[in-house]
């Protein structure tokens, strides 16, 4: 596949280097705005694709891959299903069960692939922003594969109280294994949890779209689910805002949606890649921008 785009784009330079992201469907990805806007930025002569392939395609397309690929980013359920077919990974993704970045190391037959996980450094990195201090009371709305990486970034930001909002107690079970891989002690409550919601510190939504609405619709009208002094983070980013962002917001709280997720985890992917340190704020504007221009009607 030597000089050959998977992707389906015009052929490849001698010497230019690329990165892709997998996944399916991947079409409507952000991630090609983000990384490109990084090497544009950079001024590097790079190129990264969207790659379609589900999880009984991957190590095929992996395999595939020539020795300009630097590397890939992936998306669920890509992230587990990655893990049998990795040389190495660090202890972070051998604790949440997930990695969302593969590297490659050397060249020809001795490449190597290195798993790594940006989207827990991502929400450490965007709370911190808003709470330098840390928070100390955490709920995680949803007990999915993101769900994970929740717990490992809540232990990063000093949590000392963890609570998984789950919405089916029988599908616990890979977030539990992951909280007993990070060292630590998860209280599980039924959806939607309203009143450990209420409570915490800062509440990350890692649930499907429109699961989060109940929270919403089940309140009163002077009986918001989130008020001043709480942090909402909740990791979709289109459509927004979600339901939930909006009533948090209306009621004073702090609010942190997936865009910023995306954006830190990519500039994560990127500093990983490149050795240098990302324009996030160039990446940030980017995917604003990408965003708005989907939202526009015609």
């Amino acid at each position: 596949m030597t000089g050959a785009d998977p992707a389906g784009g015009p052929p490849v330079a001698p010497g230019q280097r690329r990165a892709a992201v997998l996944g399916s469907p991947v079409a409507h990805s952000l991630s090609p705005v983000l990384h490109s806007e990084a090497y544009r930025i950079l001024g590097l002569a790079w190129r990264y694709v969207a790659i379609e392939s589900n999880e009984v395609e991957l190590p095929g397309v992996l395999d595939h891959l020539d020795e300009s690929f630097v590397g890939v980013s992936l998306t669920m359920p890509l992230k587990r299903a990655v893990l049998p077919l990795l040389d190495d990974m660090s202890d972070l993704v051998r604790n949440v069960g997930a990695a969302n970045t593969v590297i490659f190391e050397g060249f020809g037959p001795f490449l190597r692939r290195r798993g790594e996980n940006t989207d827990v450094s991502g929400m450490v990195n965007a709370v911190r922003a808003r709470r330098p201090d840390g928070v100390r009371d955490v709920v995680v709305l949803g007990a999915g594969g993101t769900a994970s990486a929740a717990l490992a970034a809540a232990q990063l930001l000093g949590a000392t109280r963890l609570t998984v909002v789950a919405r089916d107690r029988a599908r616990t079970a890979d977030v539990a294994d992951a909280a007993d891989r990070l060292g630590v002690n998860v209280n599980v409550v039924d959806w939607p949890g309203r009143v450990a919601v209420a409570a915490a510190e800062l509440v990350i939504a890692t649930a499907p779209a429109g699961a989060t609405d109940e929270l919403v619709t089940a309140a009163g009208a002077d009986d918001a689910p989130l008020a001043a002094g709480q942090l909402l983070f909740d990791v979709l980013y289109h459509p927004w805002p979600t339901a939930l962002a909006a009533a948090a917001e209306a009621a004073g709280a702090d609010v942190i949606g997936g865009l910023e997720l995306l954006v830190q985890q990519a500039a994560g992917q990127v500093e990983l890649m490149t050795g240098l340190v990302a324009p996030v704020a160039a990446m940030r504007a980017a995917g604003a921008a990408a965003l708005a221009s989907r939202s526009t009607p015609g």
